[in-house]
């Protein structure tokens, strides 16, 4: 009976695990998503090493509560004066509290209550009634005395951030709810109550946990559970353990140095999903999150907007500018070390955040001692102090005062492209004395003339910021470049937008089958300005990509397409695709920003009641940002309603005086509203405002050529033409206006510049052949 009896409970117990494992994908799946937050303490106690070393490395990014402990600026009765603002540190009842202007620029009182960051600075945190947790400007130096440190500073030491600006403390820019959360505690929501205009901010944990880069740990937790069980029966067979994702790309890879080379080569090729690099690059990039269910392991797109190698956060070399920073996601995915297989912990100890070797031992990992250590690849023995790997090749920069952080590019110092591109170079960051002509001159008799180095696509974002007439096509070859870095290819396809056309159509359709997202997201940036019905069949299988941020991208192109001109098989996923745009905007109700893409999208689909009050509704979060006003009173431009559009604008200029935009936007009200003189004024301040814009002196002429005014009309892109020499529509104006004031010779000249920027153009080389008639002299 009881061998009967057990064999009954095998057979049924194997029946379980056979059906458990049978169906284990799809139950894991689901799973998954409905995983919860353990905490830290759960995970210690499996993990007790690793917690351990986190839990010192991770107190230099923590979010602490307010207490003797954590606080480390000098509370007792300091002050520090910025510009006319006295502000003040004390204690009073155990509170830490501090004495600063608010929102409308008086002195206040507010109580700290919370510390954010340990070192090299410690700022500190103020809870307001809304919910809302602003981070105050004035900040604490943490390191010692004989460094500096040990003082009160201001994160803006050179400018007058006054209460009215988007940057003071209290507004939206030092918000913590939207601007920090996410990557100083753990499992945060936002809860943003858009109706009340409140905040009920939660998190797992305060500060940084182990779930903060392995996502959920529910799962886990339980599988471990299981494997601690007595009875082996329950135990359930997982590969991965219950984790969202297993960051195991260096497992079994090494790294065998060549030795003709001397580097190291992967053994193993990397994969198209670099899982490691996607997971940190949710802190260590420059982006904004749409969505809260961000998983370890996934693009970053999914749930985020990735910055490529934006204007004014990268020089066009790829190099990161001073102003902003751009964190190391980026930088490290343009740079050679990514192509090869490097990921983030083959440098860095994910758990102590310390290198696996001390300075440039780590560099010394995969590229030999005897060729890269050496005095014959430095060229600096006799100098007195020898340059590092890290400072020749991760060049630094200092970030709020005091935190220098180092570009993750690995890039090979360039001081030639310093002469051609104006962009800084490592050997003049040492030798500030010396010309970048001594550094380039001083390179090349070492290594060479031609020293390229990874980042080749210098030349074509330069030419584009500066409207050359080859930076289409310098353009089209980093974009078509499968060897470039996949950030410069998605960068190059988005800079191609003004410069669309049948001949180049061709880099927008190959970069939307890119297997990168970001290639994917910068081709349908490529197509933004071609009218959605014509880019429908190139455009509209992307409404089904597996990544989300592909997937807004590709519906907010498509939005103005009505449903009835709509092809029956895509209306299924543009309508899901459609509701992931929304969800997205809502994600980020409590920006105006936000709204605003909102209304956009809402006006584009003909809602046009509904975008009207989602305009509104940025205005109210910050009448500050005028981009919401400028697109509601085009909104009313649609709709016939420019009188309330003028009314928008002047309260607009009330509180944003200085901002050219809205200048510009009253102009062409004032024009359809026939009131000329107005309109005129309106658009003379706009380029004495923004002198650099092209669009508005070009407007400004032809307002001005269009009141009879041709000689101003003239005078004006003339001198636009000085900072804009290949602007087209700039020239087509000069060439329109010379001729039609009789002045052939002079329309000849711009047309002919013209025809150097778009060759092949029939109707301009007719118009040249006429020109060239009219011309000349009369006979005798």
């Amino acid at each position: 009976m009881a061998t009967a009896f057990a064999a009954t409970i095998l057979l049924v117990f194997g029946l379980a695990l056979h059906f458990l494992n049978a169906g284990g994908q799809a139950s894991i799946a689901q799973d998954y998503s409905a995983a919860t937050f353990v905490g830290s303490e759960t995970c210690a106690g499996c993990h007790q090493t690793e917690a351990k070393l986190w839990n010192v490395s991770q107190h230099k990014i923590a979010m602490q509560h307010a207490t003797e402990k954590t606080v480390l600026g000098n509370f007792n009765d300091a002050s520090f004066d910025h510009y006319d603002v006295h502000s003040r540190f004390f204690r009073k009842d155990g509170k830490f509290l501090v004495e600063t202007d608010g929102p409308d620029g008086q002195l206040t009182l507010y109580e700290v209550k919370y510390t954010f960051g340990v070192d090299p600075l410690q700022q500190y945190l103020v809870e307001f009634p809304d919910g809302r947790i602003q981070a105050l400007s004035i900040a604490w130096d943490s390191r010692p005395q004989d460094r500096g440190g040990q003082r009160w500073f201001h994160i803006y030491p050179n400018e007058e951030i006054k209460h009215d600006d988007v940057l003071h403390w209290t507004k939206l820019n030092q918000n913590w709810n939207f601007m920090c959360a996410e990557c100083h505690s753990t499992g945060v929501r936002k809860n943003y109550d858009a109706k009340a205009d409140h905040f009920a901010t939660s998190w797992a944990e305060i500060s940084v946990g182990c779930e903060a880069c392995h996502g959920q740990g529910s799962r886990h937790a339980a599988w471990a559970r299981e494997q601690q069980s007595w009875w082996p029966f329950g135990k359930r067979v997982d590969p991965g353990k219950g984790l969202l994702a297993l960051l195991d790309e260096r497992r079994g890879v090494t790294w065998p140095i060549d030795p003709q080379a001397g580097i190291g080569r992967r053994s193993v090729a990397p994969a198209t999903l670099r899982k490691e690099v996607e997971t940190c690059g949710l802190c260590h990039a420059r982006r904004a999150s749409f969505h809260e269910d961000w998983m370890p392991g996934q693009w970053l797109s999914q749930t985020h907007v990735v910055e490529p190698l934006a204007r004014n956060t990268y020089h066009s070399d790829g190099q990161i500018r001073d102003v902003e920073e751009p964190y190391n996601y980026t930088p490290f995915k343009q740079g050679k070390m990514f192509a090869a297989g490097v990921t983030c912990s083959d440098c860095h100890e994910p758990h102590s955040a310390k290198l696996r070797a001390p300075g440039e031992g780590v560099c010394l990992q995969c590229h030999a001692p005897d060729k890269y250590a050496d005095v014959k690849h430095r060229h600096h023995g006799n100098s007195g102090t020898e340059p590092t790997c890290i400072s020749c090749h991760m060049q630094t920069r200092t970030y709020m005062v005091v935190d220098p952080r180092h570009d993750h590019t690995f890039r090979v110092p360039r001081p030639d492209l310093s002469l051609t591109l104006g962009t800084p170079n490592a050997c003049n960051d040492c030798h500030r004395d010396k010309p970048a002509q001594w550094a380039a001159s001083a390179v090349e008799q070492w290594f060479g003339p031609n020293r390229r180095g990874y980042q080749t696509f210098g030349a074509a974002f330069q030419a584009a910021r500066t409207d050359q007439a080859d930076a289409a096509a310098l353009l089209g070859i980093i974009a078509a470049d499968r060897n470039a870095p996949v950030v410069a290819r998605a960068s190059a396809l988005s800079e191609l937008g003004p410069w669309v056309s049948p001949a180049n159509v061709n880099f927008a359709r190959s970069g939307l089958s890119d297997p990168d997202p970001m290639v994917r997201i910068g081709a349908l940036d490529m197509l933004t300005n071609v009218p959605a019905p014509q880019i429908w069949p190139l455009v509209s299988p992307l409404l089904a990509d597996p990544v989300r941020g592909v997937r807004i991208r590709a519906v907010a192109l498509l939005a103005n397409v009505p449903v009835a001109r709509q092809p029956q098989g895509d209306r299924t996923h543009f309508d899901q695709a459609a509701a992931d745009f929304v969800a997205a905007q809502l994600a980020n109700a409590e920006r105006p920003e936000a709204r605003t893409t909102l209304a956009n999208f809402l006006a584009q689909r003909g809602q046009s009641a509904e975008a009207e009050a989602e305009y509104k509704a940025a205005l109210r979060l910050s009448p500050l940002y005028t981009t919401a006003a400028i697109n509601l009173v085009d909104l009313y431009r649609q709709l016939g309603r420019d009188k309330d559009g003028e009314a928008v604008l002047r309260s607009a200029i009330v509180v944003a005086p200085r901002d050219a935009a809205v200048h510009y936007a009253l102009g062409l009200t004032l024009t359809r509203l026939k009131r000329t003189d107005e309109a005129l004024a309106a658009f003379q301040m706009a380029t004495e405002l923004e002198p650099a814009s092209s669009q508005y002196a070009y407007v400004h002429a032809v307002a001005l050529h269009s009141s009879g005014r041709a000689g101003e009309a003239v005078a004006v892109l003339t001198e636009a033409l000085k900072s804009h020499p290949n602007d087209r529509s700039i020239l087509s104006a000069l060439v329109a206006f010379n001729r039609t004031d009789g002045n052939a010779a002079a329309a000849l000249t711009y047309a002919q510049r013209l025809a150097a920027i778009t060759p092949g153009d029939p109707n301009l080389t007719k118009l040249i052949d006429e020109l060239r008639e009219a011309a000349k002299p009369p006979a005798r």
